[in-house]
């Protein structure tokens, strides 16, 4: 028994409509569903919502709530901004860099380009505070993600055991991967 693949990430949002075009606008992000209910289907819960899905490629779903009579949206501030964020995969470096531009030229300050060894990344917000990352493989990603799965296991017993940054992946960082 295992599951397929994620249905659907659901995050809130302060305005749907808002929401649903700066996705379009920005990551050229199908609308492809709205719902909206008075009563919540599972604890029947009488809240008012709108619901709407979004196409973020390949049968992954990213969704939104809308909730006008609860509380205004917050975060958790135990937790760094940059801890939670939802990452979509772009094929190339090109097409990196092609959407950084584009952001930028719409108004959105854009971190990056950032290497994380398997992949590039640049950062962002939404107009809901959430924090967006794309990131592109690296031309050696394949050789990069062996090594890391070489070792991902005694990393994490290491980390395990004493929570500390275990150096199994330090190769990650050296001016040139494989020396």
């Amino acid at each position: 028994m295992k599951v397929e693949r994620i249905h659907h990430v659901a995050y809130r949002c302060r305005d749907a409509r808002e929401t649903v075009q700066w996705y379009q606008k920005m990551l050229n992000m199908d609308f492809v569903l709205a719902i909206a209910e008075d009563q919540v289907p599972s604890t029947k819960a009488p809240d008012p919502y709108m619901h709407v899905f979004l196409d973020a490629g390949q049968g992954n779903i990213l969704a939104f709530f809308e909730l006008p009579t609860q509380p205004e949206m917050g975060r958790d501030p135990n937790t760094p901004e940059w801890v939670q964020h939802i990452a979509f995969r772009v094929p190339d470096r090109d097409t990196l860099l092609a959407f950084r531009a584009h952001l930028e030229a719409n108004g959105v300050d854009v971190l990056g380009v950032v290497d994380h060894g398997a992949f590039h990344s640049i950062y962002f917000f939404d107009p809901n505070g959430h924090r967006i990352e794309l990131a592109c493989p690296d031309p050696q990603e394949a050789a990069i993600l062996k090594r890391l799965d070489a070792v991902k296991w005694p990393m994490l017993d290491e980390w395990s055991r004493t929570r500390r940054a275990p150096k199994h992946a330090a190769f990650l960082h050296e001016k040139e991967f494989g020396s």
